[in-house]
């Protein structure tokens, strides 16, 4: 059976729940705040918040490199000489 095109229009959520559950959840995160740890939080200047992303920076490229780095054990060889190759083509070649 072919799905029908006409809009249903039954709602798929009840419309009473939804701000219960709005009102359910920002209790809980009021609950969850805590006010003291709050109060200590420090505000940074711009110039302060700009060098600690820097720093963070820094950080995240020190680790990736030393991730990079530390499996690497290949040595170095001098290379082999290799053997001239001569150039196929497929156009016939002119008779001399």
């Amino acid at each position: 059976m072919a799905p029908s095109i006409a809009p249903s229009l039954a709602p798929s959520v009840d419309s009473v729940v939804i701000p219960t559950e709005i009102t359910t959840i920002a209790s809980g995160l009021e609950r969850m705040e805590n006010k003291a740890l709050s109060s200590q939080r420090v505000i940074l200047s711009e110039e302060r918040s700009s060098y600690m992303a820097k720093l963070a920076l820094g950080a995240k490229l020190d680790r990736a490199l030393d991730r990079r780095m530390s499996s690497q054990d290949a040595v170095m060889r001098p290379r082999a000489q290799t053997l001239p190759t001569t150039v196929l083509t497929e156009k016939p070649t002119a008779a001399v």
